[in-house]
C-alpha cells in the first residue's frame, strides 16, 4: 500500500512540476511582451529540468537560473531567450 501511494505521489509531483514549468514559460513570454507558444515551451522545458530543477516552482528563480546558465542552454531555448530579449 505504501509503495502504491509513493508511486502516485511521484506522478502527482511530476505533474505539478510540469505545470509549473508551463506557467514559467508563459509568464516569461508575457514579461517579454510576447505570447509563449507551445514551441517555445517545448524548447526550454528540458533545460529547466536539466539546469534549474531545484528552482521549481519559483518563476523568478527559474528565469535567473536560465540566464546564469545561458552558455549551457540548448540552441532552441537560447533562441527563445534571444527572441524575448532575455
Amino acid at each position: 500500500m505504501k509503495a502504491r501511494f509513493l508511486r502516485f505521489a511521484g506522478v502527482k509531483s511530476r505533474a505539478r512540476g510540469a505545470s509549473t514549468v508551463g506557467l514559467f514559460l508563459t509568464l516569461f513570454a508575457s514579461a517579454a511582451h510576447a505570447q509563449g507558444t507551445a514551441e517555445q515551451r517545448r524548447a526550454c522545458t528540458p533545460d529547466v529540468y536539466r539546469l534549474c530543477a531545484g528552482e521549481i516552482p519559483n518563476v523568478r528563480a527559474i528565469t535567473a537560473c536560465l540566464r546564469r546558465n545561458r552558455a549551457s542552454l540548448s540552441e532552441a531555448c537560447r533562441s527563445v531567450f534571444d527572441q524575448a530579449g532575455g
